[in-house]
């Protein structure tokens, strides 16, 4: 026991702190001589714009000046932080992006550096081609091409139209747009078209663009077998100076498997591939392939689906034989939204009348397309000396890059989607800026793919038809969630979580009155270093 009452009123303050848990500093120590005014997220954002340094890509959007600027901001910000515009320019104060000097930039000022990108865009993407197209850093002379879709809101969009949703987003109106990489997926250019055009018009639109503004020829042009279809074919063959490469159509498949086609199953009793001809397709190879993880998963899948439409089927054959439904109309109806609903109208044969319902397999049909599981066929103009069987699988399996591309910039890495601009140029500018967005998390992933899920060194396939292969470093990382050297791992979108937790602090000096306040980064974690590493860059204090 005790009376303070003595002690200074500071002393007394300091009793009543430690007997609160608080941690007090002596007078004097250098915890009491220092503040902390502020501090800012900066890993994140500092690590962006120094890829998008070593990018150069403040050069290849254009000119310096103020719109060069936010523009630049703008596609930092999109890959630290994706975000609305208006989101983006309150975020960008609260981060070390105001270094660049965008702060005070109104919602007026960034639509029009959205336009200026959007005027730009021909440049910048003739630029891109020249690096990543041209024969010089394209040996294998290949672009890959793939259309997707994304909803818009509002009704004023005149690019805005009802057609097939890839998002599986019903009732929304979309725009679609196609984008054009090399072949290890590196976005090059994207187009935007309005939401109802078919694959192949999109198509045509991509072969004018690489000949006519890129000046390109003498590449081989990689799309699915909705994109180049026989009509894109035979108008490439009028264009000249491109190859192909695409999938047959399931019709063409079971012609060529008729009795008398070339494509029979005794082909793959060796190999899972196999080249064939066929008069229908003069001039150009076709390889079969079979993949047996594919056809076991079918058949798994089509079982599945038959059961289901049985059960509900039996359903409506009970309610017909009870007398709760009558009449052939009503009861066709009812069989009809049912077979329907999974897509199994074909592998059922019903008899119907006003009283009685009835329904067996087709099992004819049923095994023959189980015959066919698995299989599919590869429609090449490559002659065999540039290509051979199993190089051109590979390089047709490779539009699952433009996949990927396509799966970070709409829901993983970019949220592209939904659309909220309403004139065609400012959806147009939005795309573009994302497809930006994605050609420099393109190169972060790969830079930072020793810090991620992302299989550094895959393994080599020796057979191009069957799924690929994880390599064992890449399976120990996945499982142990860390390196070899026990460095932990992260998603993408997680390491860039991560390097936002590195802080530049503003500190001040309360007893040396009048000294400067000074800035000082938090110590990095040893992720957050060799984040910084891989890309070849120091740990700046400022983006300036």
């Amino acid at each position: 026991m005790g009376n303070l009452s003595a002690l200074p009123a500071e002393a007394i303050e300091a009793v009543r702190a430690v007997l609160r848990g608080e941690v007090v500093a002596a007078v004097g120590s250098p915890a009491a001589a220092v503040e902390i005014t502020r501090s800012v997220p900066h890993g994140h954002v500092a690590a962006v714009h120094a890829q998008a340094r070593a990018l150069d890509l403040p050069g290849l959007l254009g000119p310096p000046g103020r719109l060069r600027d936010l523009a630049a901001a703008l596609i930092v910000a999109r890959v630290a932080r994706p975000g609305s515009k208006l989101a983006t320019t309150r975020w960008w104060a609260d981060t070390t992006l105001a270094d660049l000097g965008v702060t005070d930039a109104g919602t007026d000022e960034v639509y029009a550096a959205l336009d200026w990108l959007a005027d730009r865009q021909p440049d910048i993407e003739t630029a891109l081609a020249a690096r990543h197209l041209a024969e010089q850093n394209n040996p294998g002379r290949a672009a890959l091409y793939d259309l997707s879709s994304s909803w818009l809101t509002g009704r004023c969009c005149p690019l805005a139209a009802f057609g097939y949703s890839r998002d599986r987003k019903r009732g929304y109106p979309q725009i679609e747009y196609g984008l054009l990489t090399d072949p290890a997926g590196r976005p090059v250019a994207v187009q935007v078209f309005a939401g109802n055009t078919a694959d192949p018009t999109a198509f045509t639109a991509a072969v004018a663009t690489i000949r006519d503004r890129f000046g390109l020829t003498g590449l081989t042009l990689v799309g699915d077998r909705g994109m180049i279809t026989s009509a894109r074919v035979d108008a490439l063959k009028d264009v000249g100076g491109f190859d192909w490469v695409t999938a047959l159509r399931a019709p063409d498949i079971a012609e060529l498997a008729a009795d008398t086609g070339p494509l029979q199953m005794s082909l793959f009793d060796q190999t899972n591939l196999a080249e064939i001809a066929h008069p229908k397709f003069p001039g150009e190879r076709l390889i079969a392939c079979r993949n047996p993880a594919l056809a076991a998963e079918r058949a798994r899948k089509r079982d599945a689906l038959l059961a289901a439409t049985e059960t509900d089927l039996d359903a409506v054959a009970a309610a017909v034989t009870a007398g709760r439904l009558r009449g052939a109309a009503n009861i066709g109806m009812r069989v009809g939204k049912v077979i329907g609903k999974r897509k199994m109208a074909k592998h059922f044969v019903v008899t119907i009348t006003d009283t009685d319902f009835g329904y067996t397999r087709d099992t004819a049909g049923i095994a023959a397309e189980t015959a066919l599981d698995g299989v599919y066929v590869i429609r090449t103009s490559l002659p065999a000396d540039r290509a051979d069987a199993p190089a051109v699988v590979r390089l047709y399996k490779s539009l699952a890059l433009v996949e990927r591309d396509f799966r970070s910039l709409k829901t993983i890495d970019l949220d592209l989607r939904p659309i909220y601009h309403y004139t065609d140029k400012r959806v147009r500018g939005h795309v573009f800026l994302c497809m930006l967005a994605s050609y420099l998390l393109w190169h972060l992933r790969h830079a930072w793919a020793e810090l991620t899920f992302t299989d550094e060194n895959p393994p080599a396939d020796t057979d191009p038809v069957t799924p690929a292969r994880r390599s064992a470093t890449a399976a120990r990382k996945a499982g142990r969630k860390s390196t070899d050297t026990g460095q932990p791992i992260h998603t993408l979108r997680g390491l860039l979580d991560h390097l936002a937790t590195l802080t530049r602090n503003t500190l001040r000096f309360p007893t040396l009155p009048g000294s400067p306040p000074v800035d000082q980064l938090a110590i990095p974690t040893p992720t957050q270093r060799r984040a910084f590493q891989l890309l070849d860059h120091p740990i700046p204090l400022t983006l300036v």
